[in-house]
């Protein structure tokens, strides 16, 4: 057993004082506030391990390279295809590692990896038909986080039924049938968990969308696009939520990410649904997608959760002040979502089907993560209000599954910067 002890840790959603933690096989088994000193000292302000819970790794090797000029999504989507063009099992192995690595450095604990990059250059399958999908959970495990591989159905480029062409090929698993067959070839691990995503309604016939309702966690891009919206309403008659709903997809195990272009209608029935929703600001704004509604969302009962997908930024606190400053922009009124309400969803396991974590609680996974309290940030802020101005580069420590990954604001085993520079494509 291990024993730790926090200044100020985050419990029950408030700030507590003087909080000792123990841990017995990667759990908490014991959370005593207001105790004595003892144990272990763990500096600063405790938090719950984040859980970012949309990603795409490779896109990590556009950073830096794609910001500037004119464009838009459409336009930055050419670039990343570039990317994905040139990866294989083992590059993309050393890409995700770094990337993993990085998150583990900015508190991440657990990943849900939106997996699309299933084959070979022009479709052919590799001998193992999972070979990418295997690099990711490996490269989580070297990087110390847990991964949920969101393996991804893509069959077509549009709502109209256009065939996948170009390194879309990459995607496609020609049938339904064909997809359920590699995912069900694929080997998970003890920090590893399968499930499913559905691109988006671009990329697969309606009338296939109710055999992919029972598949959990299941993750789908939602409205992140006005042209979405508009092609669907005109081969549909209806917009992507309503598609989605009208098939069963739907519900408490189903995350819809971005939801940004939304009606009224879409606001009900997503929060009536209890589906819940990913928000990813950092993305959001560098692609120019536009504005969600997280406020309207969380008041109808939809789940809020956070993720930093294409990883202009991996820097969770940076999520969470995307979201607060997205709605205060959009409704020109401050304090929209308390901070409980910001931690609750950059801490949302739950929607990677990891319910054991998320929480410094008994019965909880291990995963701790220490802010500083005295950097050029957050010196002289109050601990209740730290995470609205930190930022990754004040976290000291990171301990996952009750393992340490990150101490002295250094990944344990991999030089970050080092993996990242040698891994990009």
């Amino acid at each position: 057993m291990s024993a730790y002890f926090a200044e100020y840790a985050f419990l029950g959603g408030q700030i507590a004082r003087d909080v000792r933690i123990e841990v017995a096989d990667g759990v908490v088994s014991a959370v005593t506030a207001g105790a004595a000193p003892a144990g272990e000292m763990l500096d600063g302000l405790v938090l719950p391990g984040f859980a970012n819970v949309h990603s795409h790794a490779f896109h990590r090797a556009l950073r830096g390279r794609t910001h500037a000029g004119r464009g838009s999504f459409w336009s930055w989507r050419e670039r990343m295809y570039e990317v994905a063009a040139s990866l294989d099992p083992d590059s993309y192995f050393a890409l995700a590692r770094a990337v993993y690595a990085e998150m583990a450095l900015a508190g991440i604990t657990a990943v849900g990896e939106f997996h699309y990059l299933h084959h070979a250059p022009g479709g052919a399958r590799y001998a193992d038909p999972n070979a990418m999908g295997h690099a990711l959970i490996a490269a989580a495990a070297e990087a110390g986080i847990r991964i949920t591989l969101l393996d991804t159905i893509y069959l077509q480029s549009s709502v109209d039924g256009a065939p996948l062409a170009g390194v879309q090929r990459r995607f496609g698993d020609e049938t339904p049938e064909r997809w359920l067959g590699r995912v069900a070839e694929l080997s998970a691990a003890p920090h590893a968990r399968v499930g499913a995503a559905i691109h988006s309604v671009r990329a697969l016939a309606a009338h296939h969308l109710k055999e992919l309702g029972g598949h959990r966690p299941l993750h789908v891009h939602l409205s992140e696009q006005v042209a979405e919206n508009d092609q669907c309403r005109a081969v549909h008659g209806c917009s992507p939520t309503e598609l989605l709903d009208r098939h069963g997809v739907l519900g408490p195990d189903t995350t819809a990410v971005h939801a940004t272009h939304l009606t009224d209608h879409d606001v009900r029935l997503l929060g009536g649904s209890g589906t819940g929703v990913c928000l990813c600001p950092t993305t959001e704004r560098d692609l120019a997608d536009g504005i969600g509604r997280a406020r309207d969302l969380a008041d109808a009962g939809a789940p809020l959760s956070l993720g930093s997908d294409s990883h202009a930024v991996i820097d969770m606190f940076e999520e969470i002040r995307g979201v607060e400053m997205n709605e205060r922009l959009a409704s020109h009124e401050r304090g929209r979502l308390t901070v409980a309400e910001l931690i609750a969803a950059a801490t949302a396991h739950t929607a990677l089907g990891w319910p054991d974590a998320g929480a410094i609680a008994p019965g909880r996974r291990a995963d701790l993560v220490c802010v500083r309290l005295d950097s050029v940030r957050t010196a002289g802020t109050d601990p209740a209000e730290a995470v609205l101005a930190a930022t990754a580069a004040d976290m000291t420590r990171v301990i996952a599954d009750g393992r340490t990954i990150v101490a002295d604001s250094r990944h344990t085993t991999i030089d970050v910067p080092r993996a990242l520079a040698e891994a990009m494509p």
